[in-house]
């Protein structure tokens, strides 16, 4: 069994999104996969996970409401058939990594590219992933391996870039030859993109239930091949807009929401959909996008925001998601700079004669 592709992440979310659409391709014919599954947190309670592994199966729940409409189906992720633990399986991770793969994709949780201070590698397995895959990238280039290309799924803007820099920096900590330093920065493949899902349970031993809007943008670059195709992948000239549209139309938003919900001594575990039910509540939402938010992204002539904010109310009102405000609240008043000040700053550039009366009463609200 040969696995073109090696994969750092055994999450639910992996499952439902990346993996989801690589056996999509596969079924379609396509030349890709499959998969062998790497688990680098070394966590006992995935034991189970890994063993499932294995080419069978696994239930993708889809749930939710498209076009307005609820549905339910389930499809299935087939691609994964080999699992294997950095803390158990080091040297078939390895041998896997050196002899198998043309592609990588990760996805290590908010926490993935932290690392100890002036972590380096040597003989012993590495502590955090950047330094793993630094020691894993050094073996296949010092084994004459071909240049791979890597798509790091992280929440981490630019996260292409970001894993690059560790690993070179890691390299040159530890001493390892500028000649493979070289071939890290010029003949590797490290893609920037940003994937969207609301993968809400997992099933066991593996398996997962999701909305069913699900987007993987990724920026093109030189050298970029990617060897699946599947409609929810997109390859994007600027990764910026993709990002502005789900900061600005969904996160932004649901800050808006957390706002009014904190300052109007609502039932304290309201969820978004109760909260959109409101008829207040969501004129004020409604009026919120199409006189501030939507005239901005079609000044700066991004014609796809009115399409996409259609699928966030479809998926505000998901019927089969309980999505609390009081945790959207969490580090709310962070989350208002960023975002809402974030969005006055921008379009102060591309529409500077809007007011926006309701963006900016939210971000004056003393709500934190």
């Amino acid at each position: 069994m040969r696995t073109r592709i090696v994969q750092f992440g055994t999450s639910r979310f992996l499952q439902a999104h990346a993996d989801l659409f690589i056996s999509d391709a596969m079924r379609a014919g396509q030349d890709v996969g499959p998969v062998t599954v790497v688990q680098t947190s070394g966590a006992a309670d995935r034991a189970g996970r890994l063993a499932a592994f294995d080419g069978r199966p696994l239930p993708i729940v889809i749930r939710g409401l498209e076009d307005g409409r609820p549905v339910e189906r389930t499809e299935e992720t087939t691609c994964l058939v080999r699992g294997l633990s950095t803390a158990a399986d080091w040297a078939e991770v390895e041998r896997v990594f050196v002899e198998e793969a043309g592609q990588v994709i990760s996805n290590t949780g908010d926490g993935g590219y932290r690392m100890p201070e002036d972590e380096t590698v040597g003989e012993a397995v590495p502590v955090s992933f950047p330094a793993k895959l630094t020691k894993l990238l050094h073996a296949r280039w010092r084994a004459g391996g071909a240049p791979l290309t890597l798509f790091p799924t992280e929440l981490v803007p630019d996260n292409g870039a970001v894993l690059r820099g560790h690993v070179v920096a890691i390299a040159r900590r530890s001493g390892l030859p500028e000649a493979f330093v070289a071939w890290v920065e010029g003949d590797c493949v490290f893609a920037s993109s940003l994937v969207d899902r609301i993968v809400s349970t997992a099933l066991e031993p593996a398996g997962a239930v999701a909305e069913p809007y699900a987007l993987w943008a990724i920026e093109r670059q030189d050298g970029l091949a990617v060897p699946w195709s599947h409609p929810a992948v997109r390859i994007v000239d600027d990764l910026a807009v993709t990002e502005r549209l789900k900061l600005f139309l969904l996160n932004l938003a649901h800050t808006c929401m957390a706002d009014r919900w904190r300052a109007g001594g609502r039932r304290a575990d309201e969820t978004v959909r109760e909260l959109v039910a409101d008829p207040a509540i969501r004129a004020w939402l409604d009026a919120l996008y199409d006189e501030e938010l939507l005239p901005v992204f079609a000044a700066a002539g991004i014609a796809e925001a009115p399409a996409y904010r259609d699928s966030v109310i479809d998926r505000f009102r998901n019927p089969f998601l309980d999505h609390r405000l009081s945790d959207i609240v969490m580090n709310h008043r962070d989350k208002k700079e960023r975002r809402i000040g974030g969005f006055i700053a921008w379009a102060g550039a591309a529409a500077p004669d809007l007011p926006l009366p309701r963006l900016r009463a939210v971000a004056a609200s003393g709500v934190a």
